[in-house]
């Protein structure tokens, strides 16, 4: 019903077809885009010997012609398809123009921007590239006879071409899949008849056992993700692709109304495994509940409608699980049940658990390499003041470890107090 499969949770469970007829233009220009463009603020030697193949790349696509996407019809695999491709031909597009043509407005041409507005106004998903379209379209299967897990599947569009973004992916893949688990566990307890029987108490309590487990298993995943992803190369050459547009650059989509779009860019933030857990747990983010203890200044500082915006970047079926997850009100049901408490607040400090480890993440993957040296195969990096400043905030511009010390207080602010 919201897009969730029994088997394979947020991802289809067959890889989204390549688009075909006149659509197939968008298909071969992205794989050409693959072979020629790098990051335009590059300066190493592979980067110049491109310069030339870049820019004819960025002519011809001018230059194309302004297909009308009602040919793709109204089936939501093909129009997922359409924007997965678009949007990536709009982050290798910008992110490789030279910062001399990115002064004062980045100009979307015409038969890039036309149909990727609509497209994204077909699916209700901003024109920009998401989570969705990095992790969960991105993929084929590497035995198409055997079922989708992390071995049998292998990431398409990686943008800086290092093993490093392919890692992310598939680090972002794991935390998917064992995220199904999760899924299961949340429709068991929120569908339980009668929850204060005690055979249905008991049920709960071995429901929240295993998603502890399962948490913890996220952890590990988060807190291993140094030893596939390179830090320095994570920063430098695979993150700034995944951009959306800034003050400094504004992006203006030509042939299109001005209207004012979601333009963050990708964001592991745009997980909705993630969002289930705190929907299920009623995590308020929104800092709207008036828990204790009180927020920090720091925590007040904070972008309160931060996880809210992030909703705003996933599919809309998706969106739509969450809010029903959210109107179960698991919390209200432990407040009634005082035999509950102990196994929901032992969940919930394991998604605190969760958050420290994040954080420890986040400080390593971002803020410490904001400070670092580019790899030395970059060169000396073409980028502007404007441009160093937003590198160590997430997508919305608050300082990345506001907001993830913001998250893991709001979990703490979770836990059920003793009466």
């Amino acid at each position: 019903m919201y897009d969730v499969d029994p088997d394979t949770g947020f991802f289809p469970s067959q890889p989204l077809r390549p688009l075909s007829g006149e659509f197939s233009l968008w298909e071969k220009e992205l794989v050409e885009a693959r072979s020629v463009l790098k990051l335009g603020i590059d300066r190493g030697q592979e980067a110049f010997a491109k310069c030339a193949l870049g820019e004819q790349w960025r002519q011809r696509l001018r230059s194309w012609p302004v297909l009308d996407v009602t040919e793709l019809g109204d089936g939501i695999r093909a129009l997922r398809r359409a924007h997965y491709v678009l949007t990536c031909l709009l982050h290798f597009y910008v992110h490789s123009l030279p910062p001399s043509q990115r002064q004062g407005q980045t100009i979307i041409p015409k038969p890039l921007a036309v149909p990727l507005v609509a497209v994204s106004q077909k699916l209700k998903l901003p024109p920009v590239l998401t989570f969705a379209d990095i992790v969960l379209w991105n993929w084929e299967f590497v035995d198409p006879e055997q079922p989708l897990s992390l071995k049998n599947m292998r990431y398409v569009n990686v943008f800086s071409g290092t093993d490093t973004e392919r890692n992310f992916y598939l680090l972002s893949a794991a935390a998917e899949l064992k995220g199904v688990e999760m899924l299961k566990i949340i429709e068991r307890v929120v569908n339980i008849p009668c929850p204060t029987t005690q055979s249905a108490i008991a049920a709960i309590k071995r429901d929240f056992e295993e998603l502890v487990r399962v948490i913890d298993d996220l952890t590990t995943i988060i807190g291993d993700s140094s030893q596939t992803v390179h830090p320095n190369t994570f920063y430098w050459a695979a993150r700034p692709w995944w951009n959306g547009s800034n003050s400094a650059a504004p992006w203006v989509f030509e042939g299109v109304p001005p209207s004012s779009f979601d333009l963050g860019g990708a964001s592991a933030g745009q997980s909705s495994v993630m969002h289930a857990l705190d929907a299920f747990l009623d995590v308020d983010h929104g800092l709207k509940q008036g828990r204790q203890p009180a927020p920090s200044a720091e925590n007040r500082r904070a972008d309160k409608g931060f996880m809210e915006k992030m909703r705003r970047y996933m599919p809309e079926e998706h969106r739509d699980y969450l809010a029903q997850v959210q109107k179960r009100h698991v919390r209200d049901l432990v407040q009634r049940t005082p035999a509950l408490r102990e196994h929901y607040n032992m969940t919930v400090a394991a998604l605190k658990k969760f958050r420290d480890i994040h954080i420890r993440v986040g400080t390593l993957f971002i803020i410490s390499q904001a400070k670092s040296t580019p790899p030395a195969n970059m060169g000396t990096l073409d980028i502007s003041p404007e441009e160093g400043e937003s590198r160590s905030k997430g997508t919305g511009g608050n300082p990345v470890s506001t907001l993830l010390k913001a998250g893991r207080d709001a979990t703490q602010r979770t836990l059920l107090k003793d009466e």
